[in-house]
């Protein structure tokens, strides 16, 4: 039996067309897909979290293929990310459930995905709103493709729920010039560089 129950899923798309310069010759495309679930370990500690992490790699795992679609396929996401707002009846580590769930499914399906993906989680309030930050898919360096995309519901997560999120983006941000490693450079295929 599993320990997910979805209260409500959403997925957001942001199309970023400049940034105060010129047209961008091929548009932004950020994303991202959030469910908000019921907490079976709220208001009490438990020991072992693996039952809700082995539920949560399901839950994600239908989750990618959705945002992955909405961004116009596999071929066309370069960088990504994920997070978690815990209710506050919640404690931080049922946020970090969504560390090894969300990260790993994403990685079994992009190819090329070499790089950690990156994470930000907090126990908090509903309308709490998340940065969650990104990164090249292949290279945690190139810096070009860091990036963050906003997630918040106004009544969600409620004292008793989690919200898990994932992002991703199909490339780097609009009129990026501050240099570093280009995509292009990357060589050592070590998710870092």
């Amino acid at each position: 039996m599993s320990l997910i129950r979805i209260r409500k899923k959403l997925l957001n798309i942001e199309t970023i067309y400049h940034e105060g310069g010129p047209d961008a010759p091929v548009p932004l495309k950020l994303g991202a897909i959030a469910c908000v679930i019921a907490n079976p370990f709220a208001g009490r500690y438990v020991e072992d979290l693996s039952p809700l992490v082995r539920d949560a790699r399901e839950m994600a795992n239908e989750m990618v293929p959705e945002l992955i679609a909405a961004l116009g396929g596999n071929d066309r996401i370069e960088a990504y990310g994920k997070g978690a707002i815990v209710g506050l009846n919640g404690e931080l580590e049922h946020g970090a459930i969504w560390h090894e769930a969300g990260g790993w499914a994403m990685r079994a399906v992009l190819k090329e995905a070499l790089a950690i993906v990156p994470a930000a989680k907090a126990v908090a309030t509903a309308g709490f709103r998340l940065q969650v930050p990104l990164h090249h898919i292949r290279a945690a360096y190139v810096r070009s493709h860091f990036n963050t995309i906003d997630i918040g519901v106004v009544d969600a997560p409620r004292p008793d729920e989690l919200l898990y999120v994932l992002a991703m983006s199909t490339g780097s941000r609009i009129h990026e010039r501050l240099g570093g490693l280009r995509v292009a450079e990357i060589s050592v295929n070590d998710g870092q560089r």
